[in-house]
């Protein structure tokens, strides 16, 4: 164990310091470091994946995609999550540790402003409070409680201004002071503050028309949040595009130069191969611009981190070492990754028909849809050393299930020939010969016309090659590069021509006989005509007619139309899904709609028409079984949404425009009328809320302020409630937030159980950004307290005056702050 009495972590990394020659220190500013065998300093590599479990390194525990576990608004529930994931980072660690590094790059803290950016799963909430309340707990997960060293060193990402996948390397997020000050730094600086995460990444874009990754802000601001060595590390291939796609600098030992100048320690780039980098940083130095002094500030915070995770210690004195290896996917991290599931699925709306009944054996149950019987994994996720679907969470809990994926099955013919496909589970070429008939394809729409084509004959998706030859030999869309997906270009004579998205080409049949996406022009591609085999929406609507109640799964695939790399456009639902939707309901109005999604969706029609609608993130390993709990009333739906579910993209912004002030955007600012409010969530039994008291209605600037509220289970059952407290200040000599989520708590209620809830509100949280007196002001100001559901459901209000000067003496008991349930 470490000696507290024995030298600092920054003590132990100046003297190695001193001890390495300048070429030595150089080969460790690359994400793989160089071992230095005459110290005994072995190789390190900075960037395991930890968004929500191990990725990218064999099967380890899924859990739930980090805007799901957001929805659990439980803290502790994440912090357990995050010492699971620390502790099977530990144990890939020491089978691996070379590949594997301690150092962890996650959370990722950029508050989720727009919900159209594609890598909305990766984060926590729209609001920054939230954002670092959750992802501090996540982080002091992964960090462990230890007072000296490290589970894992937390990487927060990606600093700053971060939500467009749309040109991202070249755009600018422009910021203006309260924006910057108000929304963007707070998320990063609370899991700083707290010690929970050690190091940053910075993100590709340009923050107000400088590099991110040469911004300022990395010194200014990070650095002050912690006395701590704070290390940074770049994005991949980041500090290249200073110089490059960017145009910022003239060449890329000028780009790298300034990167290491403004704060990056550690760069990103070429993969394993750290010779490039290596070779600008020693340029960089004989040119004069960087001297040794900018290369050991590097590294001494490198090797602090590296102190602190007890890589450097001789064996037995790191406290987390040693960790069984049976605690990968263990019976416990299940048990966990089913509870966070559970607690993260959020009932958007219901009428009655839920939880579905259990006392009837003979209660038949369609399931179906396209995510009714799969478990996805997204870009981060870990490798699933299993997966409970929806189907079969049900299944196992209900005698009578039935499935459909309501995806329609169809034939392709080129004139008489048909496109054929090997039967074999390993696939094989795409042809087209004479026959009777082809091989089936069954068609998955994934929104804005893009499709995946699913052989019958061995289930695998079809796919192209890196020469163009497709063939049935892919698990689905997935990889940096999709190349599962496509587009059908109908044509005036009711065929069709096949387009190939990630290469760009159309689909052609060669002289062999062989389908390939090679055809750069559309007058060289094959039509096709498209033969319906089965329309799958009315196969799945004959399903729920037959049965009492219909349970349709809908959703995206995380590799397709929202994925790192690609925004939506929209937020609409899948045309062929909602076409499904329509035709089950139809057939069976006791339909209950399951989105399973990595965002909010506009489905205003479901919304109008459906009588019980749940969400839920991709929930990894154990998303099934907490499904059916939610569903059958075996467990309270007890998420709540941490984003603005919008009735239409119409109601957002562009893409790039970050002033969330100046374009009323997130809950904070918008005036108009979300599908589903930030907050929002609904529970199978029925809360009161009476008595809100404030432990002293008037206050200075500094107080904390108790506020009280008598919650109520007035249901026939067991539920949990997420009572929210937000403050709206009345006058104000600039825009304030309409409403602004200060403290929550989760609580569980027995039937006819009440329990005083008490938040919590710091008055210097009160404060907004003066650009002219670069500082935080909190104004004299009489402030509505807002109690409730959601930040439109509230149930008590109140009120406190704020005083920028002590407030005079008095009583300071519990006393009623008026308002009352509204």
């Amino acid at each position: 164990m470490n000696d507290p009495t024995g030298p600092s972590p920054e003590a132990h990394a100046d003297d190695l310091l001193a001890r390495l020659t300048l070429p030595e220190k150089i080969g460790l500013l690359h994400q793989w470091q160089a071992p230095v065998p005459r110290l005994g300093l072995p190789g390190f590599r900075t960037g395991t994946e930890a968004l929500h479990g191990v990725a990218w390194l064999g099967p380890a525990t899924v859990f739930p995609q980090a805007v799901g576990l957001a929805s659990s608004w439980n803290p502790e529930l994440i912090r357990a999550v995050g010492v699971a994931v620390g502790d099977e980072v530990r144990v890939k660690h020491q089978a691996d540790p070379v590949a594997v590094g301690l150092n962890v790059w996650a959370p990722v803290v950029n508050p989720l402003r727009d919900p159209r950016w594609g890598r909305n799963e990766e984060g926590w909430s729209e609001d920054p409070w939230l954002t670092g309340r959750l992802a501090t707990a996540y982080a002091s997960g992964l960090r462990g409680d230890h007072p000296h060293r490290l589970r894992t060193a937390p990487t927060v990402k990606h600093f700053l201004g971060y939500n467009n996948e749309t040109d991202r390397a070249t755009t600018s997020s422009d910021l203006p002071p309260r924006v910057l000050h108000e929304y963007e730094l707070p998320a990063f600086r609370a899991p700083l503050a707290a010690g929970a995460a050690v190091a940053v990444m910075a993100s590709y874009n340009l923050v107000n028309g400088v590099p991110a990754h040469l911004s300022p802000l990395l010194e200014d601001e990070l650095r002050r949040w912690t006395s701590d060595e704070l290390m940074v590390v770049g994005d991949a291939g980041a500090a290249t595009n200073i110089a490059g796609v960017q145009g910022h600098l003239p060449d890329h030992v000028t780009g790298f130069a300034a990167a290491l100048r403004a704060g990056i320690d550690n760069f990103t780039e070429d993969d394993t191969d750290s010779g490039q980098t290596v070779r600008r940083l020693t340029e960089a130095l004989d040119r004069g611009l960087i001297d040794e002094s900018d290369v050991d500030r590097a590294v001494r915070r490198i090797l602090t981190v590296r102190v602190r995770l007890g890589d450097l210690d001789p064996p037995g004195q790191d406290p987390f070492a040693g960790v069984s290896p049976d605690v990968l996917d263990s019976p416990a991290h299940r048990e966990l990754a089913r509870e966070a599931a559970c607690q993260s699925i959020v009932l958007l709306r219901n009428d009655g028909l839920l939880p579905l009944p259990t006392d009837d054996p003979a209660t038949r149950v369609a399931v179906l849809g396209p995510l009714a019987d799969t478990v996805y994994e997204d870009w981060y996720s870990g490798t699933l050393p299993y997966a409970v679907t929806a189907r079969e969470g049900l299944a196992r809990l209900l005698p009578t299930v039935t499935h459909h994926p309501g995806a329609d099955r169809i034939a392709l013919r080129v004139g008489d020939r048909y496109v054929r496909c090997p039967r074999s589970s390993e696939g094989g070429p795409l042809t087209a010969d004479d026959g009777r008939d082809g091989t089936w394809f069954d068609v998955f729409d994934w929104g804005q016309d893009v499709v995946a084509l699913r052989a019958v004959a061995n289930g695998r998706h079809v796919g192209a090659d890196d020469d163009g030859a497709l063939a049935n030999d892919r698990p689905g869309p997935g990889g940096w590069i999709v190349r599962e997906t496509f587009r059908w270009h109908p044509r005036p004579d009711g065929t069709t021509l096949l387009h190939h998205l990630a290469t760009g080409a159309y689909v052609r049949v060669d002289d062999d006989g062989r389908l390939r996406a090679d055809a750069t022009d559309p007058d060289t591609a094959t039509a096709f005509t498209v033969e319906l085999v089965a329309d799958g929406a009315a196969e799945a609507a004959a399903l729920a007619a037959a049965a009492d109640v219909a349970v349709v799964v809908l959703g995206n695939h995380p590799m397709v139309n929202g994925r790192e790399t690609e925004d939506r456009v929209d937020l609409a639902l899948p045309a062929g899904q909602e076409r499904l939707l329509r035709a089950v309901h139809a057939a069976n109005p006791r339909t209950v709609l399951v989105l399973t999604s990595s965002y909010p969706y506009a489905v205003g029609w479901a919304q109008e028409h459906v009588p019980a609608v749940l969400w839920s993130a991709h929930g990894g390993q154990e998303h099934g079984t907490a499904l059916a709990q939610v569903l059958l009333g075996d467990a309270d739906p007890g998420g709540r949404l941490t984003q603005t579910w919008y009735a239409d993209a119409a109601d957002l912004p562009d893409l790039l425009d970050y002033d969330v002030i100046g374009a009323d955007s997130t809950y904070l600012y918008y005036r108009g009328e979300p599908l589903y409010p930030f907050g929002h969530g609904l529970s199978y039994t029925r809360f009161d809320y009476a008595d809100l008291r404030v432990n002293a209605p008037t206050v200075s600037v500094g107080d904390e302020v108790e506020v009280s509220v008598e919650v109520t289970n007035t249901g026939d059952r067991a539920g949990t409630e997420i009572v929210q407290l937000y403050t709206r200040q009345r006058r104000s000599r600039v825009k304030q937030p309409l409403r602004q989520l200060r403290d929550f708590a989760r609580v569980t209620l027995a039937p006819g159980q009440r329990q005083t809830v008490t938040l919590r509100l710091r008055t210097t949280d009160l404060s907004w950004w003066d650009a002219h007196l670069g500082g935080p002001v909190v104004e004299d100001a009489t402030h509505t307290l807002l109690v409730g559901r959601s930040a439109r459901d509230i149930r008590a209000v109140g009120a406190l005056t704020v005083h920028t000067r002590p407030a005079p003496q008095q009583p300071r008991p519990a006393v009623p702050a008026g308002g009352g349930a509204r």
